[in-house]
């Protein structure tokens, strides 16, 4: 076989190694912070679409979250036996289901102030270096999802 063919199967040549293996470690930066609020990393993400939002649909919820109603629906039936969200179906149609934050979910987001501060302290990288890698992996999320919707 042509030797650089196969240069495609080396891990070093790979762009979703690093991504994977970045997503990874930002995860384990953040679970010592999430630990203390009793939430895993999926629940705190869709907690500050929700923060944000105060009442939100779950559809939407899971278009901003990239996450499909088989990963949600456990995900928001524990926030809400935690107390923090409250889920009801929608009044002008059944079918939908809406999510809206709690008076304790407001107050966990007082404890939750300080996570991005804190994990932004355990990973050192030139606030100029972090922009441009936000940058870059929005616009390659942009690039993918546009070509989802192409198919």
């Amino acid at each position: 076989m042509d030797a650089e063919l196969h240069k495609g199967l080396k891990l070093k040549n790979q762009l979703c190694f690093p991504l994977y293996a970045c997503a990874k470690e930002v995860s384990r930066r953040y679970k010592p912070f999430l630990d203390e609020l009793d939430l895993t990393y999926t629940q705190y993400i869709a907690m500050m679409v929700i923060w944000e939002q105060k009442q939100i649909n779950v559809r939407e919820l899971g278009e901003q979250l990239y996450l499909d109603s088989g990963t949600l629906t456990p995900l928001l039936k524990k926030l809400e036996a935690k107390g923090y969200i409250i889920r009801e179906r929608s009044k002008e149609d059944e079918r939908s289901l809406n999510i809206s934050i709690s008076e304790k979910g407001e107050k966990l987001k007082e404890k939750a102030v300080l996570i991005p501060q804190r994990v932004s302290a355990c990973i050192s990288l030139e606030p100029e270096k972090a922009m441009a890698l936000y940058s870059t992996l929005y616009e390659l999320l942009d690039q993918m999802t546009e070509g989802d919707s192409k198919n």
